[in-house]
């Protein structure tokens, strides 16, 4: 096959500008019609545009629109009636005339930073020629030579949401750029496309006409909770800008308030919108800079120990140890053996692995028999021996493991404390998963049950009181995205097992109860500080009226490559005025239809963004809160997908689990490991190191 790149010009631009990549011939005017004529083009019926409809529809919007990268300017392949393949090279046809709009010259703001806001636009047509491609009220798209030709050759063919995760993105754009949906999501994912084209001027249009055009309207997510399509926007702008300061460009004054707004209604929002305008500055006043916080003064000290939370002037957050700066290189570690279960086995993950010795030789499996298979021949050669996991977690650079519900082992942590240097965030689920509260699983953790709340005491009590001397104890974590507890269906064949909680359904009960047991773990061990895991911001308004003895917000959070967005933090310092740590984040090592070396390179990818906006946003720079987070996980588990008998712990699951904001938009719970234990015929001992814990054996051992 020949094989040609088409570039197809600008609006206004000669069509003479036209060339093949390999040939470097023009194409005239007349030659381009020939072109078209030879892809048999035929009469395109153009519908409305999307835009113009207006209406707010309830649809289940993927969240996986934090997942990609910058793909650059691909093209799509066609056939012409040669029998050639022809390259459609993307390049905006209409860029508009305004690289920065100014909406006041085609339109009236009115109610600007408050719940009256509204954009009425007074001149459509000068706004769409400013705009320009893919940005609304622009519908040039229907003119553009590749839109047309990719319609004639089916390239546009079923449902837009199939373009969402697809590599693509110039079908991607051109298929969202026309499609029928709720205004708001259809222009964040048009914006979405041009960002991942690398077409970032306009990606930034496009988020900004969200903002400007539909501040109010809503997407949803998978688990039907609301996504508030102009705060999501922002957070892309926010992250476009500082992520290519080159542009020279700027949000001002954004700001996009829900009242009401972390619960899973929409019916009581109310938004408060101030559009804010895109500047023009310097690159240099984009870059990151940094205040050096030890010339700041302290207003505000948490913990009466070695570990302490403080708090500048500038309400920035900063934890200490010894006195010293202490940023939390954290990582999640259950070392699972394949086959085994909560289900298959009676297996505990929490704990299990601090007394297991399968092959007898009289030390810890994980922690010490361990070893790398460097050429993941899926066998131990000669020059591969046992190093254990803890000299893997210390090459790593971690300084901080979280267990999730007491340990079992305190010899082997006063090792780990003593030889690596790592010390743990000791946890109690509160209920979560039935956990310390004695409740069966199908009936789950009641928050208003008086023998569940007792038993959870206990629970605590004993952690505590047993713990509290222990030198390697960072501080107390409750819970685990406890928020979402819900309780399953006992039916097997639903393979809907629930999380053995009801915390879910008793919201202010649930929230109560935690901040009752985080003040009884101070009054009995005032020298830690005290965290609880929520998942993401969910009904964080709830939490903050309820949370006086909790120190520190944890939340296990999932969105993407990006980071964790600026609405995050700034929820977290409006609601909370706490400092944060991620109890939780990370990604698949697995993609659907994709080669290991490019999910890994993915997963790479997505902890290198999440781990860059967890330190921007330490004390210094950025909002300020973060301690730092929490890798999920060291290695992968195989058990984590579903029920026997439909899954099974002997087998390394690759169908998706849900829908989510990863490389192919789908979970996949049980590659989430920066290391895997290959083709599982070595496990619990072998260890293939991901390229996600090189980046980290890197940037966590900087200085």
């Amino acid at each position: 096959m020949m094989w040609k790149r088409l570039s197809f010009p600008r609006k206004r631009e000669s069509a003479r500008h036209l060339e093949s990549a390999k040939g470097g011939r023009e194409i005239s005017s007349h030659g381009l019609m020939r072109f078209l004529a030879s892809l048999e083009m035929t009469m395109i019926l153009i519908p409305a545009f999307a835009g113009m409809t207006g209406l707010l529809s309830l649809l289940y919007l993927s969240p996986a629109f934090a997942a990609g990268s910058d793909n650059g300017n691909v093209g799509t392949t066609v056939m012409n009636s040669h029998g050639e393949d022809m390259e459609l090279e993307f390049k905006l046809y209409d860029p508009g005339t305004e690289s920065i709009v100014d909406y006041a010259r085609y339109g009236t703001f009115l109610g600007a930073g408050t719940d009256k806001y509204q954009y009425k636009v007074t001149n459509r047509k000068a706004l769409a020629a400013a705009v320009g491609e893919g940005v609304y009220p622009n519908n040039s798209v229907y003119k553009d030579p590749a839109y047309r030709i990719l319609v004639t050759k089916g390239k546009l063919a079923g449902s837009h949401w199939d373009y969402v995760n697809i590599d693509n993105q110039q079908l991607a754009f051109y298929k969202w750029a026309t499609a029928n949906d709720t205004p708001a999501v259809q222009q964040f994912y048009t914006a979405l496309a041009l960002e991942k084209l690398g077409e970032y001027a306009q990606a930034i249009k496009a988020y900004h006409a969200v903002v400007v055009h539909f501040p109010k309207q809503v997407g949803w997510t998978y688990w039907h909770t609301p996504l508030y399509m102009a705060r999501i926007a922002i957070d892309r702008i926010d992250f476009i800008t500082r992520k290519h300061p080159g542009l020279g460009i700027k949000l001002a004054e954004a700001d996009v308030e829900v009242e009401n707004g972390h619960n899973e209604k929409i019916t009581d929002d109310k938004f408060v919108v101030n559009p804010g305008r895109l500047i023009k500055v310097s690159p240099e006043e984009l870059k990151v800079k940094r205040t050096d916080v030890s010339k700041l003064k302290i207003t505000k000290i948490v913990g009466a120990g070695s570990v302490k939370l403080v708090q500048f002037e500038n309400g920035h957050w900063q934890m200490r140890v010894d006195g010293k700066p202490y940023l939390i290189k954290g990582i999640a570690y259950a070392p699972t053996p394949i086959g085994l279960s909560p289900n298959e086995g009676g297996y505990d993950p929490n704990n299990a692995w601090m007394t297991m010795d399968l092959n007898k030789n009289g030390k810890i499996d994980g922690p010490f028999d361990a070893w790398v298979d460097k050429n993941k021949n899926n066998r131990q050669d000669s020059d591969e021996p046992a190093v254990g996991d803890f000299k893997l977690l210390k090459e790593m650079g971690v300084n901080t493991l979280r267990l999730y519900h007491h340990a079992a082992n305190k010899e082997l942590l006063r090792t780990l404390y003593k030889e690596y240097g790592i010390r743990v965030i000791m946890g109690d689920m509160l209920g979560m998963y039935a956990a310390g509260s004695g409740a069966e699983w199908y009936q789950g953790t009641d928050y208003t049950n008086p023998r569940h709340l007792e038993n959870m005491r206990n629970s605590v009590r004993q952690m505590v009181e047993e713990y509290k001397d222990e030198p390697y104890v960072l501080m107390w974590m409750l819970g685990n995205e406890s928020n979402y507890g819900v309780v399953g269906d006992p039916d097997p064949k639903s393979n809907n097992a629930g999380l053995g909680s009801n915390a879910k359904a008793q919201p202010l009960e649930h929230y109560q109860f935690v901040n009752e047991a985080a003040g009884m773990i101070k009054s009995i061990d005032p020298s830690r500080p005290v965290g609880f895991s929520n998942g993401e911001v969910v009904t964080i308004d709830l939490l903050s009226r309820h949370s006086g003895h909790i120190d520190v917000f944890g939340a296990n959070v999932y969105r993407g490559a990006q980071g964790f967005g600026r609405s995050f933090w700034q929820d977290v310092r409006d609601f909370m005025d706490k400092p944060v740590i991620f109890t939780e984040y990370g990604c698949p090592a697995y993609m659907t239809g994709k080669d290991q070396e490019t999910a890994e390179a993915k997963q790479l990818e997505y902890h290198k963004g999440n781990w860059e906006d967890i330190v921007y946003n330490t004390a210094g720079s950025g909002f300020g809160n973060a301690l730092g987070g929490v890798v999920f996980e060291f290695v992968d588990e195989w058990w984590k997908s579903g029920l026997p008998p439909k899954f099974s712990a002997k087998e390394h699951e690759t169908l998706g689990d849900f829908i989510a904001a990863f490389p192919d938009g789908t979970m996949h719970e049980e590659w989430l490991g920066v290391a895997s234990q290959g083709d599982g015929s070595q496990s619990p001992f072998m260890r293939q190191l991901r390229k996600s814990y090189g980046y980290y054996r890197k940037v966590w051992n900087e200085k």
